[in-house]
């Protein structure tokens, strides 16, 4: 399959206000600037609402954008109609024919291709045989959808994608009906079958594990705004701002208020962690559950509230006075012995795993080797 880079300059959809008393328009993709390498797999997350699924519709056609350009492998698709752009398409909904089997469904989009693109029967059938192979569905092309569990509809949906040849893949919220087992299952079936095509994929999802799990790239979007892009593991250790701090890891990041002061960070009122060259003032601070070291004699003093055993680790779990939440979790290995009939636990940071953010505009604040 041929497949290109995807790049969008200033990409950007405002929809008139809805309501009787609404006015003016509603800003839904704003300036968006980002581009998904050749063969590769994006995930584009951020909370439902923040214009992620615009942004796949802009893509592939359905929606047009207000401004900005999009281009496939250096060239403007932007007032191409979906037909002409080489797109293949899986929305939350699978959107299969109840009435047509699995093989027809497959076939469908291969029906009405016109002129040079025309193909005969015997090669519909061999391009359908060969996606519903590609996803491992070859005993299920006589059934109707209604006979399908979830998780083969959504194949059935991938296969119709790709009989077509595309050049790019668009996902949106494909996992999203699936029960727990099988959204596990079928995300790694995904990133297997993007492997195998190298076909240049954009993944849109609101669950940060599924796109970090599975994605070469993440792309977090917030209220129609570029959040950060990069690789999975390199936003999760290096936030730009505290909403990507908060969006990513499970457990969550645990978020104090702070003050720096002198060079020192303080939480409660205690000196906790050196922070070289952060400026004097109040800052909110993000630290990983990975972040505690357990220390009899550590800075970081918390009410214990239990200990939950995960198997090689366990989580703490505790309170502070400087925390924003009710409790927080460390999560830290199983060797340290850690008191759960003790009133309280005593902590050591990393620094590496503590981020610093502007109290207003909640922008990074970089210290000491954090660049």
């Amino acid at each position: 399959m041929e497949c290109m880079n995807i790049q969008l300059q200033d990409l950007t959809k405002r929809f008139p206000a809805r309501g009787r008393k609404a006015r003016g328009e509603v800003t839904a993709v704003d300036r968006l600037t980002f581009e998904v390498p050749d063969g590769l797999l994006v995930g584009l997350l951020g909370p439902s609402g923040c214009g992620k699924s615009t942004t796949l519709n802009m893509i592939c056609g359905l929606e047009t954008p207000t401004e900005g350009r999009i281009f496939f492998g250096g060239k403007d698709v932007t007032d191409l109609p979906p037909e002409l752009r080489g797109v293949g398409m899986v929305f939350q909904n699978y959107a299969l024919y109840p009435h047509l089997t699995v093989l027809q469904n497959i076939t469908f989009p291969l029906e009405n291709l016109k002129g040079a693109q025309k193909l005969s029967r015997t090669e519909m059938r061999r391009r359908a045989l060969e996606a519903a192979a590609l996803v491992q569905i070859e005993e299920l092309l006589d059934r109707k959808p209604k006979e399908l569990s979830g998780g083969q509809q959504q194949r059935v949906a991938i296969a119709r994608a790709l009989v077509k040849m595309p050049k790019v893949l668009l996902l949106d919220e494909p996992l999203s009906n699936l029960d727990a087992r099988l959204r596990l299952q079928t995300r790694e079936e995904i990133c297997k079958i993007q492997k195998k095509t190298g076909i240049t994929t954009l993944f849109v999802t609101h669950d940060q594990e599924e796109a970090m799990s599975i994605s070469d790239r993440i792309v977090v979007m917030k209220d129609g705004l570029l959040m950060q892009q990069g690789k999975p593991q390199q936003v999760y250790d290096d936030p730009a701002n505290l909403f990507v701090a908060k969006f990513l890891g499970t457990p969550p990041i645990n978020v104090f208020e702070g003050t720096v002061r002198n060079q020192q960070l303080l939480l409660a009122g205690q000196d906790v962690l050196p922070v070289p060259g952060a400026p004097d003032g109040d800052v909110w601070v993000g630290i990983r559950p990975e972040g505690f070291v357990p220390d009899p004699q550590g800075p970081v003093v918390c009410g214990l509230s239990r200990v939950e055993v995960l198997g090689r680790d366990v989580s703490i779990v505790c309170t502070h006075p400087a925390c924003t939440t009710d409790t927080l979790r460390a999560i830290v290995n199983a060797r340290h012995d850690v008191d759960d009939a003790a009133g309280t636990v005593r902590f050591t940071l990393h620094p590496d795993k503590v981020f610093l953010f502007d109290h207003q505009t909640e922008a990074r604040i970089r210290f000491g080797t954090q660049g």
